[in-house]
């Protein structure tokens, strides 16, 4: 699969997660709005009706205290007009009793007024005692009506200076609440304050925190006196009580990121294939040029070999022969490079570790590597200062460490400079053993060099063209510092050559 491809999919995947992520999570929000929305609804609704029954007990309160004199006062309206009931029998038996008197008079009554009739006299006087009757009633009413406005007054008037305590009393407003808040389907724990309205605090229970404003509802008490209060109540698992009711979407969001980070995952894994793909193909190619052209040159001097005039001239035969041998002997490292990375990774038992002196196999390496350096018109310099060069390591590994090493700066070397190399030893406190092989070749840019320690990998070299290898030397150089305990880091910039340091600890 070429790698463009692999980028749409990856960008047309990416932005399809995203928007299902966004719709999802949209809608997750809006979903706790409207469940905080309608807890604060219920909430209020019930605090409301809090309100309404407090205002209801106190004036409750207030007509217990004057009902003794309202009833007093009723009883002195009853002595002078008797009931409702029983005044109105007396009003009716007067009445009837006055018509039967007049009726017998009628005719006496004529004698003294001639204008009138007995008849017109008795309707003259059922209308008079009517009156009487309706001012009386009225009277009645007033005085009750007077009574009444008396009460509410007082009501008004003595509810400011009734304590708060006793006005809105915290067990009442719990049980009461409590009531309201199960009724409406919330059947949670809460706690509450009052206050005045200037915001002073007169009681709260245990449990009640005034900083967490977000889950703190206020409702007005007593809102047509003039001492109003204030009801704070909290809710502390509000926040819980809302997920749980949205908990069915939060499974959906997680099965989501579940399929995002898979498929992220394996697009990792396709570019990591794509790029061993990469490598192994060049791998293949470098590995067939390194050792194509040893063979090549094998073959070639032994056909010159089965020439009779070669055969002839020894000086012929001593070249050829020179020749067989150096190109085996590059035949064979090649190989041996390819060998040491397969074994040190199927079987790190065959390192063997010895006590060995550092500086006698860092002597004998710089001397064998003059000649290729002086071959360029360069030079090499070894400084052994530490004293204590005991360390635990493979010596075969051990030397091609410091062989892969130098090799690495001959073959990295400036064109436009002879090669410089310095090769240093010191120890470090009383532990450890420190290697410095510094050059003054072109040097390792930054993004490289955090990745000249991976297999494989080759640092990109230009127009050059003569660098071969199979990117398996430095990592077989960090395997092996690694199995003896040690570790290694390079330091380089572009231009002004590379160091690499290796701290080794020392035997014991």
């Amino acid at each position: 699969m070429k790698k463009y491809v692999i980028w749409l999919l990856t960008a047309v995947m990416s932005l399809t997660f995203g928007a299902l992520l966004y719709f999802q999570i949209m809608y997750l929000e809006n979903m706790i709005r409207m469940r905080d929305s309608q807890f604060s609804e219920i909430v209020m609704r019930c605090l409301s009706s809090t309100s309404s029954f407090l205002e209801k007990r106190e004036t409750l309160h207030f007509l217990q205290e004057d009902v003794a004199v309202l009833e007093s006062s009723l009883l002195e309206t009853e002595t002078g007009f008797g009931g409702n009931n029983e005044f109105s029998t007396a009003i009716l038996d007067s009445i009837n009793g006055m018509i039967d008197r007049q009726s017998e008079e009628l005719g006496m009554s004529l004698s003294f007024n001639p204008l009138k009739t007995p008849r017109q006299k008795s309707i003259d006087n059922i209308q008079n005692h009517y009156k009487n009757m309706q001012e009386t009633l009225r009277g009645q009413y007033l005085y009750q009506k007077g009574l009444l406005t008396e009460v509410i007054l007082n009501i008004l008037r003595e509810s400011g200076s009734r304590p708060a305590k006793e006005r809105a009393d915290s067990t009442v407003i719990r049980n009461y609440l409590t009531s309201e808040l199960n009724s409406a389907g919330l059947d949670m724990p809460f706690a509450f304050a009052l206050t005045n309205k200037r915001g002073q605090l007169i009681y709260n229970t245990q449990t009640f925190e005034k900083n967490d404003t977000k889950n703190i509802y206020s409702q007005n008490l007593f809102p047509n006196s003039g001492y109003q209060l204030v009801l704070n109540v909290e809710f502390p698992q509000k926040g819980k009580y809302i997920v749980s009711s949205v908990r069915f979407i939060i499974p959906t969001l997680i099965f989501t990121l579940i399929l995002l980070v898979i498929f992220l995952y394996t697009i990792i894994i396709a570019f990591r294939q794509k790029k061993l793909s990469e490598i192994k193909t060049d791998f293949i190619h470098n590995m067939t040029h390194e050792l194509k052209t040893p063979i090549s040159t094998i073959s070639l001097a032994s056909q010159m070999l089965g020439d009779p005039s070669v055969r002839k001239s020894e000086a012929s035969l001593n070249r050829l022969s020179s020749v067989i041998a150096d190109e085996s002997k590059r035949l064979q490292f090649q190989v041996e490079k390819v060998l040491q990375m397969s074994v040190f990774d199927n079987s790190p038992s065959s390192v063997k570790l010895k006590e060995t002196n550092g500086n006698t196999i860092i002597s004998n390496v710089v001397d064998t590597f003059k000649i290729k350096v002086e071959k360029f018109g360069g030079s090499i310099t070894c400084n052994l200062k530490a004293d204590d060069d005991a360390i635990n390591v493979d010596t075969m590994h051990f030397t091609n460490i410091i062989h892969n090493l130098l090799d690495n700066a001959i073959k990295y070397r400036d064109e436009d400079k002879s090669p410089i190399l310095c090769v240093t030893t010191e120890n470090i406190g009383s532990k450890y053993y420190q290697i410095r092989i510094k050059d003054n070749g072109i040097g390792i840019k930054k993004e490289d060099l955090k990745r000249i320690f991976d297999k494989f990998y080759r640092v990109p070299t230009g127009n050059r063209h003569d660098v071969k290898g199979f990117g398996l030397g430095l990592a077989y150089v960090k395997k092996m510092v690694e199995m003896f305990k040690g570790t290694i880091e390079a330091e380089s910039e572009p231009g002004k050559g590379s160091t690499f340091i290796i701290n080794l600890p020392l035997a014991q």
